[in-house]
């Protein structure tokens, strides 16, 4: 499931030097789309239908799209530029599926749409993850930024720095994707059996 990032910093130049701070702040919302059926091809071809569109043209049963934006600010003092305040915004916005007909349906439906729905939720939380674990990178790599003799060396030095990290961050996530894609028939069946007996193997 592809992701979406991007990282808009907007500078200010300080004439004092307050001691740099960074500050990483996390928002996420969580909304759902419906589907109806009652059997497995009905739920299959439900979320094929209404899941959430991505930039691959395709439905998916669920999708986490993020959203990375900030601001710094430089301290421009005695010939030196330096970091004077980072702040990384991350914004996640989680779509899951919710079956209407739920309540309605018998054990063996239930047990199939409660296995797969909460894999589809722990899926995209671990999307979720990822991409916080790489803001907070991206706040210490930009606390961690040498002074540089003027400010807009610096800015130059914090385009990199964010670019790298938004790179890596998108390997990360493209990675996890193959890998749960790769696993997921396995997992299934390990999950529907665990659920069922309630024994691991």
């Amino acid at each position: 499931m592809k992701r979406m990032a991007r990282l808009a910093l907007v500078a200010a130049v300080l004439a004092i030097a307050p001691s740099a701070q960074s500050e990483m702040i996390a928002r996420k919302t969580v909304t759902y789309f419906s589907i109806g059926g009652k059997t497995a091809a009905d739920l299959d071809r439900e979320m094929a239908e209404r899941g959430p569109l991505l930039g691959t043209g395709r439905r998916h049963p669920g999708a986490t799209r993020v959203t990375f934006s900030g601001k710094a600010s430089y301290v421009a003092e005695k010939g030196r530029c330096s970091i004077g305040e980072a702040r990384i915004l991350l914004t996640t916005k989680m779509t899951l599926p919710r079956w209407r007909n739920r309540s309605k349906a018998d054990a063996r439906m239930g047990l199939l749409w409660d296995t797969l729905s909460a894999d589809i939720k722990r899926h995209e939380e671990r999307h979720a993850e990822i991409a916080r674990n790489h803001a907070r990178a991206l706040e210490k790599a930009l606390r961690a930024l040498r002074p540089e003799r003027d400010c807009e060396t610096l800015k130059a030095q914090v385009s990199r720095v964010t670019a790298e990290a938004l790179e890596a961050h998108d390997a990360d996530q493209k990675r996890f994707d193959r890998i749960e894609a790769a696993n997921f028939s396995a997992r299934m069946t390990r999950l529907l059996r665990y659920r069922a007996t309630g024994r691991a193997e």
